[in-house]
């Protein structure tokens, strides 16, 4: 196959995808926990809408669904019909709709979507949650079955034209470096099964997990599991998503 230019992503959007019987309690959640408003919703179904920041561009949007989902990516590039190219050049599936932008199904199946780039560009700062702590949505995590993993690495390092990178915390993440203003990292994770397709979570940076992590309880939020550097959670719709003791301002490890 002929070489396909890498068109550029300039901005990225992580939905909240959620069914209909939870998606009220997941957008009041996610509402209280960033510190943002909502948007007017849109949509043949009123099934879309915004989440807006108190600072910078919007970068999260929530979507009301019929299947269980968890979150996808926008991808925001000049040229979709290009990029769209460039994604199949590197290894991706592509699904094409009259009523809906192109969706992008990796190797190991997980969707993204390519959009038109409307001129969002200023990544939002962080917020303070109810006791003071710093923290940002920061990062998708990709979750991937083990047997898939170096092949989705690679194809997402492809995709973004981002560097791949080993992370220094364990041996089951990767990550892709982004961009200076890009809202989103990318992180890549190998999951112990071979099961399903390729999913995603959100993953929060914060400078007091503990202390998140209870403000979140009281928002309706629930713990799973505890590590070193992260707090697996589940919010109030029963979705996973990790507070994690990176830096809200860098992104990177404190």
């Amino acid at each position: 196959m002929p070489r396909v230019d890498v068109v550029a992503i300039a901005w990225t959007t992580a939905f909240i995808d959620r069914p209909a019987d939870v998606f009220d309690s997941a957008v009041t959640f996610w509402l209280a926990a960033t510190a943002s408003s909502l948007s007017a919703t849109r949509g043949a179904h009123g099934q879309f809408a915004t989440v807006v920041p108190p600072d910078g561009d919007a970068y999260l949007r929530v979507q009301r669904v019929d299947a269980d989902r968890g979150s996808h990516l926008d991808l925001h590039v000049d040229d979709v019909e290009g990029f769209v190219a460039h994604a199949l050049a590197s290894g991706a599936e592509v699904e094409r709709s009259i009523t809906s932008p192109p969706i992008l199904r990796s190797p190991a199946g997980m969707a993204s979507c390519a959009v038109a780039y409307h001129g969002a560009g200023r990544r939002p700062a962080p917020t303070r949650s109810a006791s003071g702590v710093l923290n940002l949505i920061d990062q998708l995590c990709i979750d991937i079955p083990a047997a898939r993993f170096d092949q989705e690495c690679e194809f997402w390092s492809a995709l973004t034209g981002w560097e791949l990178r080993a992370s220094s915390v364990r041996q089951e993440f990767r990550f892709l470096v982004r961009p200076p203003d890009m809202p989103l990292r990318i992180l890549l994770q190998r999951r112990n099964d071979d099961e399903g397709p390729a999913h995603a979570h959100l993953d929060i940076a914060s400078d007091d997990v503990d202390a998140l992590v209870a403000d979140h309880e009281a928002l309706g939020a629930s713990v799973t599991e505890r590590f070193d550097y992260w707090t697996v959670m589940t919010d109030p719709s029963g979705h996973p998503y990790c507070v994690t003791s990176r830096d809200p301002r860098t992104g990177l490890l404190a």
